[in-house]
């Protein structure tokens, strides 16, 4: 996968760059939405639609182009991802309406979904090496933890000057990457027959992804029982299932449904799947609480959650050293119910706070569990793979978490949305009466992350398995 004389330390770098940029991206403009609110006269449900058009479009396509990178080659859809991510990002930033800027929105989340399974399908093809595959994917794992809380740091300082350097900053680093993947990446041997790319699944896939979340984010105005709910709701079902029975039937299906016959690639990506709620979420609501609750700049409010950031790198780093001590399962249940505990902390929110006791010190409890439950989960999904699939396991891997975080924010949004309307309190008391219900929901997700967890079988039996 490297070009001669290049090492596997620079394929790996390109990898990781490329993916804290794309998971970066789904939280950097969370600091942003009041001004994006104000600038471009942004609904309330236009802004969440920001940061879900994004994970939509990225979740729904992520099959669709992993399977492209296993048949038409790694480097090339890397590269195709990263023009139509990088050109998407500059038209956000210059736009002038807001539909322009959710337009942009999909497109670079289209972009992200080329990027995402090619930057770890170059590591899980090019390290051959069991030691030095790991080594190579516990940073990957860095880079997709830290972004996220990364991107409200980012996302505060840039937005200080104007929320349009939110989605121009990605234009200097998309041309970066461009220039090395050039230089360093070999074009890429698929060892597969070329064949036609399963059309049929991407799209009802990436439709039922968008119908589920669109019914979900209108029942707080529509009404649950409202038509345009249950038509949505309906539908994202029946698509759903349309996926499933076109990829039994297709010759060259987007994911061979025989990879879900090893036991720890299920349970691995319905991990993930939790987790991308539970690692989107907070940040969303956290942002708007310090902003529209309390007052803070974006600026200061990025600064406040900076403490995460080196929580989850260091915590993600731990844990590759945890995982043959301590055991894979042991430790996402561990993680799960330490991120219990401090969303539970954190759902104590009063209109008034304390950083310390109040922000600092549970959201780093809740990236101490989140750092913790990352590493197994990603080396669970992808145990057992053949390399001829590795763009698949690695598009399934960052799908779950894509799309767990956009159905996992809807729902909380509808969540807390119905309980400030509903709440007997006024102001901004109602609306952290709906924000601590929605920390309390994520907690129980958090426990249902550590249940899970139970089922993931030792190294052992996954080898089994493979063979």
């Amino acid at each position: 996968m490297a070009k001669r004389g290049v090492g596997l330390a620079a394929v790996a770098a390109v990898a990781c760059v490329a993916q804290f940029m794309v998971v970066l991206d789904s939280s950097i403009v969370n600091v942003a939405l009041p001004s994006m609110k104000s600038g471009l006269g942004l609904s309330p449900s236009a802004q969440q639609w920001v940061v879900n058009g994004y994970l939509v479009a990225f979740g729904g396509l992520l099959l669709f182009a992993a399977r492209a990178s296993d048949l038409f080659g790694r480097r090339r859809v890397f590269q195709v991802g990263l023009v139509v991510f990088s050109l998407a990002s500059l038209a956000g930033g210059l736009a002038q309406d807001g539909w322009m800027l959710l337009a942009a929105r999909l497109v670079q989340g289209a972009g992200a979904a080329a990027l995402a399974p090619s930057s770890l399908s170059l590591i899980t093809a090019s390290h051959t090496e069991p030691s030095q595959r790991t080594r190579a994917m516990t940073w990957w794992g860095v880079a997709a933890s830290s972004a996220g809380a990364a991107g409200i740091v980012v996302g505060g300082l840039l937005a200080s000057v104007s929320w349009r350097w939110v989605m121009l900053v990605n234009v200097p680093i998309g041309i970066g990457l461009l220039i090395a993947s050039l230089m360093c990446l070999a074009p890429t041997e698929t060892g597969q027959r070329r064949s036609r790319i399963d059309l049929p699944g991407a799209i009802t896939v990436t439709l039922s992804a968008a119908a589920l979340v669109y019914g979900v984010s209108a029942a707080p105005d529509a009404g649950w029982g409202s038509a345009r709910v249950v038509v949505s709701l309906v539908a994202g079902v029946l698509l759903l299932a349309a996926f499933v029975a076109i990829e039994r039937r297709s010759s060259d299906p987007l994911i061979p449904l025989g990879i879900f016959s090893l036991a720890n690639v299920r349970m691995g990506n319905v991990l993930t799947l939790c987790m991308g709620a539970v690692i989107t979420a907070p940040l969303f609501f956290l942002s708007l609480y310090l902003q529209q609750v309390l007052g803070q700049s974006a600026v200061r409010t990025g600064l406040s959650l900076l403490p995460m950031v080196a929580v989850i790198s260091i915590g993600v780093l731990l844990s590759q050293k945890l995982i043959p001590i301590v055991g894979a399962r042991r430790l996402v249940v561990i993680g799960g119910i330490i991120v219990a505990a401090g969303l539970t902390w954190v759902g104590q929110l009063p209109v008034h706070s304390d950083y310390v006791a109040h922000v600092l010190l549970p959201t780093v409890v809740v990236g101490a569990g989140t750092s913790l439950t990352m590493m197994p989960a990603i080396v669970a999904s992808t145990s057992g793979i053949d390399p001829r699939n590795a763009g698949v396991a690695s598009g399934l891997i960052n799908m779950c978490r894509q799309l767990g975080a956009a159905l996992g924010l809807a729902v909380l949004v509808t969540i807390s949305t119905t309980v400030t309307s509903h709440s007997t309190s006024s102001g901004n008391t109602a609306v952290v009466d709906g924000y601590r219900i929605a920390f309390y929901a994520l907690a129980v997700l958090g426990l249902v992350t550590a249940a899970l967890a139970l089922r993931l079988k030792p190294a052992q039996d996954t080898a089994a398995d493979a063979d």
